[in-house]
């Protein structure tokens, strides 16, 4: 089959699968003129020349409750998309994230001869490696963000491919925080606290009380001190604001959005574990994580062996030591993070001692990830598929 004539389709979730699904496009574009896109996309997709099916944010749903209220919809939507991609027959399935939905629907088709590609790899590095090898029986190819993923992989016998993080892609080696103050109204000289509890209610709801303590602390051994606390949504903002009322934070100010703004604006960032904690490095913020999940199942998890890493925050995984202070679980108190928050404020050596180690970290990501996905699944489809 000649490069001109190639399909390729594609399922994406969120916006974050969207800018990784737009840039994926606009490269393969690049090396195989005259292909088609078409699947689950968003504007970005769109904007990049993808005949989208069905909207990404039709895939957009988390938690338990919220997947229970819409399963009819999405057991229409993968039936109807498992029909047309049948009848269009894609030379390749990209499953980009959402692995609940992708990973199901990746298997089907690689069961009926169809190649399929998952780009970003679900945590195997982090609890139940073995998940790589039933991923495996999904993906003819992984596309891992990380460099230690991989090698986790090859140890099930499945290809996986470190092709960079696009965040790492996007984010300047040196930002700028004089710029960003302004953009904010903050003051160039006072010290600025960035609050990151959560993107989701549960996380504010766990979290929030012990963050806003410790903000109140911090606040109080830092006279002048601005707090910047961004919120995801109207839900999120108005169970901060809630907080706020609750236990008022002198020079606070709940931003809508603008996470990495505050950010870049801040001096320091308390924030929790997740991948904000990776674009904190790379806004090469000096900063303390924090995090708690149900104590049921924190006891399952640790009692099963199922977690296997020594560190949670993804800066202290790259790392293979531990960079930031990590405070999980019990230790996740207002006492502990503010403590850990005024030695950042007071230790500037320190500080100055970790920007080195993110610049390390933040090159070894920076790969121009859209570039190598594209030439890894050229690599695929010249290969010859299995049986043929």
């Amino acid at each position: 089959m000649s490069t001109g004539a190639r399909r390729v389709a594609l399922v994406a979730g969120e916006a974050s699968g969207d800018l990784l699904g737009a840039g994926l496009v606009e490269e393969l574009r690049e090396r195989w003129p005259g292909a088609e896109f078409a699947g689950v996309g968003g504007p970005l997709m769109r904007r990049a020349g993808m005949d989208t099916w069905f909207d990404a944010g039709e895939l957009s749903v988390m938690g338990l409750a919220e997947v229970l209220r819409h399963l009819p919809r999405l057991l229409r939507l993968r039936r109807d998309l498992r029909t047309r991609l049948l009848e269009w027959r894609p030379d390749v399935v990209v499953g980009i994230d959402a692995p609940d939905f992708n990973l199901a629907l990746e298997r089907w088709l690689k069961q009926r001869g169809i190649r399929t590609v998952h780009y970003v790899s679900p945590s195997v590095w982090a609890w139940r490696e073995k998940r790589a090898q039933k991923i495996g029986l999904s993906a003819d190819l992984v596309l891992c963000l990380f460099p230690m993923e991989p090698a986790i992989y090859a140890r099930h016998g499945v290809d996986a491919r470190f092709v960079g993080h696009p965040l790492a892609d996007e984010m300047p080696m040196r930002p700028d925080r004089g710029g960003a103050r302004a953009r904010l109204g903050l003051p160039a000289d006072a010290p600025v606290l960035a609050v990151l509890p959560g993107s989701r209610l549960g996380e504010i709801n766990r979290l929030g009380e012990a963050f806003i303590g410790a903000a109140l602390r911090v606040a109080e051994a830092m006279p002048g001190l601005q707090v910047v606390i961004p919120a995801a949504n109207d839900a999120c903002r108005d169970a901060i604001g809630e907080l706020l009322g609750a236990h008022p934070l002198p020079g606070a100010r709940i931003l809508d959005g603008g996470a990495r703004e505050a950010m870049v604006a801040s001096d320091v960032v308390l924030l929790a574990s997740g991948t904000a904690t990776l674009e904190a490095m790379l806004a090469k913020r000096p900063m303390v994580v924090g995090y708690r999940v149900a104590g049921s199942t924190y006891r399952l998890v640790k009692g099963l062996g199922m977690l296997k890493v020594d560190h949670y925050a993804l800066p202290n995984v790259l790392a293979g030591e531990p960079l930031v202070p990590e405070l999980m679980q019990d230790r996740c108190t207002p006492e502990n993070l503010a403590d850990a928050v005024l030695r950042w404020f007071r230790e500037p050596d320190e500080v100055a001692a970790l920007l080195p180690r993110f610049d390390a970290i933040h090159r070894r990501l920076q790969r121009d990830a859209s570039v190598y996905a594209a030439r890894a699944m050229d690599e695929l489809l010249r290969a010859e598929p299995p049986g043929g």
